[in-house]
């Protein structure tokens, strides 16, 4: 993954996001079962602030890839799915990866 361009820090972005949303799924029990509400205040800052910058990684992508609205929307969407990042990138982001020669 190439980290140099605006679409790789988007793909990193989505993954971390979503590793976040699913986090959710572990703090939560702990949160309203165990009264152990700190794990779930961490990771929902956390997620909070990847899913910030998710949204706004979509938004300058689309304007540098010229997404139409459809792809722009599914992106969007694909932030407030569970597994949503992850299908993003394998359906969406991947296609406009380009690969350059080695010198």
């Amino acid at each position: 993954m190439n980290f140099s361009s605006t679409l790789g820090v988007l793909r990193l972005i989505g993954f971390m996001e979503g590793c976040s949303f699913l986090l959710f799924g572990l703090t939560m029990p702990l949160k309203y079962k165990l009264d152990m509400p700190m794990p779930n205040q961490v990771v929902g800052m956390l997620h909070g602030f990847l899913f910030i910058g998710y949204v706004l990684m979509v938004f300058i992508v689309a304007r540098e890839k010229k997404w139409s609205f459809r792809t722009q929307f599914w992106a969007y969407i694909a932030s407030l799915l569970p597994f949503g990042t992850f299908v993003a990138d394998a359906k969406i982001f991947r296609r406009y990866v380009t690969t350059t020669p080695a010198n």
